[in-house]
Formats: structure tokens, C-alpha cells, sequence
């Protein structure tokens, strides 16, 4: 018995999406001063979503230019840290909550701009010029 296999257009496709991405906010360059928990809880959980570098400022005046993987919450900010990369170093590292003072979106964001409408644009147009063997291959790391 042999199932059989349904082909669709590109057209077909586009129909069958039913919701639209998710918009995602440009944080690129923007810096938060930490003056509450509150504000604290709130950059961590964008700089753990971030998909590029940040500066976290620390209290003693310290930078740290970090790729943020993980936080982990404690009963207090002292129990509470931030586990992050570093460029350079393997190992992973992390700072206490409550050493942080701010956060700098410092990196560049891997995913933005990345929207299944932006690919389909530019895959109809390298279409509509002739190319052939079009395919999807990810960006540059630079």
C-alpha cells in the first residue's frame, strides 16, 4: 500500500499560513538602568530572548560583554544569578542579580529582520530574474 503525496505551490503554501509572525522589539543599541526589581526581572527576561551580545554594568563600575543563556531565580537577589558566554572564553560564567546595575543591547540581533515574508520576497524575486536552484542558506555570522 503506498500513501500517496500531496504537492503544493509556493502560492499554496502562503495561503495555508495562518497566523502571522510574532513582531519582535528592536532593542539593538537601547540601555537600561536597573533601579528596581521590577526593571531588573524585566531586561533580564528581554536580554535572555536577545539573540546577540549585551553589556551588563555592574555595580563596582565593571563591564561585562556577555551572550546570555540562562537565569536562574533564587529567594533573593544574592541567590539569583545570570549564566552567561563570554567572546573568547568557553567556559560559562554568571553574576549574581544582584551585582547587575544595567544592561546594554550591544550586539548585534541574529534574529531580526528574519521573517518568513522577507525570504518569500526574495526568493519571488531571484525567481522572477531567472535564477535557478534557489534555496534557503543562512546569513553570514560576519
Amino acid at each position: 500500500m503506498s500513501a500517496e503525496v500531496k504537492r503544493y505551490t509556493l502560492e499554496q503554501v502562503e495561503a495555508l499560513e495562518l497566523a502571522p509572525g510574532a513582531e519582535r522589539e528592536n532593542l539593538e543599541g537601547l540601555m537600561l538602568a536597573i533601579t528596581s526589581e521590577d526593571e531588573l526581572g524585566e531586561a533580564l527576561s528581554k536580554a535572555l530572548d536577545y539573540r546577540g551580545d549585551v553589556t551588563l554594568t555592574l555595580k563596582s563600575g565593571e563591564t561585562i560583554e556577555a551572550f546570555i543563556f540562562n537565569c536562574k531565580s533564587g529567594p533573593t537577589l544574592d541567590d539569583s544569578c545570570v549564566q552567561y558566554f563570554t567572546p573568547g572564553a568557553p567556559e560559562k560564567r554568571k553574576v549574581s542579580y544582584a551585582e547587575i546595575a544595567g544592561i546594554t543591547f550591544s550586539g548585534k540581533d541574529r534574529a531580526a529582520g528574519k521573517h518568513w515574508e522577507d525570504w518569500v520576497k526574495a526568493y519571488n524575486e531571484k525567481k522572477a530574474a531567472g535564477e535557478k536552484n534557489i534555496g534557503l542558506a543562512p546569513d553570514a555570522l560576519e
